[in-house]
């Protein structure tokens, strides 16, 4: 019996990989969610943006090869960045314009959830991590990664910007989405990305590749089938 048993698991080897295994769950809520929001009950699906967050930073974390000092840094570094400038946001209207954010990411600390400091590193890093892969190395040439990881982080928020509005992820004050909160997803990514590159972060993370992509199609569905 135990034998047998021993000769049927290995054929599970998605169980036994760590990036197969969060790629799968990582497609498994964002398609759920997805159905759930456009043809089901939109509030309650959203009501689990939270958890998401957390298990998609739960999996990248699961996937870094080098959990080390240095990552610890990266991460402290993007989270307090992200916090501060979205606190100086909400409340002065500078860096990004006008807005307020609503209740889906939980609590909060001077008008800004906490886990938007998460939602910072998240994009940034595996926008980083998206960038080494196409580069392939660091290079010598730390403002040409960090240039493209700006791009690609501000490229994603523009995708993500208007189906974040109609979800309630926060408001705008404005009828349109100010041209400064672009301008400054880029600068402040870039200078978050240029500290990695300081830091001599590497390619040690092959799934915040493919979140990133998870996320920008969940973004894309959602924005031609909500209203």
């Amino acid at each position: 019996m135990s034998t047998n048993l021993q000769s049927f698991m290995p054929s599970y080897t998605i169980f036994r990989n760590p990036l197969k295994l969060s790629l799968f769950l990582a497609l498994l809520v964002h398609v759920s969610g997805a159905i759930g929001i456009v043809f089901f009950d939109r509030q309650f699906f959203v009501g689990f943006t939270a958890i998401n967050l957390l298990l998609m930073f739960l999996l990248l974390l699961w996937n870094e090869m080098e959990l080390r000092a240095h990552f610890l840094k990266a991460f402290l570094f993007a989270f307090l960045v992200g916090i501060f400038t979205e606190i100086i946001g909400v409340n002065s209207g500078l860096l990004f314009g006008d807005y307020h954010y609503g209740d889906v990411f939980g609590g909060k600390w001077m008008g800004v959830p906490i886990l938007i400091g998460l939602n910072w590193f998240c994009i940034v890093y595996a926008s980083f991590q998206s960038s080494l892969t196409i580069t392939k190395s660091l290079s010598s040439n730390k403002i040409a990664v960090s240039l493209l990881t700006a791009s690609t982080a501000t490229a994603f928020d523009w995708i993500m910007e208007p189906v974040a509005i109609k979800l309630g992820f926060w408001q705008w004050h404005s009828t349109e989405i100010p041209i400064l909160n672009y301008a400054s997803w880029f600068f402040i990514s870039f200078g978050v990305a240029y500290f990695f590159c300081w830091l001599g972060i590497k390619r040690t993370n092959p799934f915040a590749v493919y979140l990133l992509l998870i996320h920008a199609i969940f973004f894309i569905f959602l924005s031609f089938l909500i209203s």
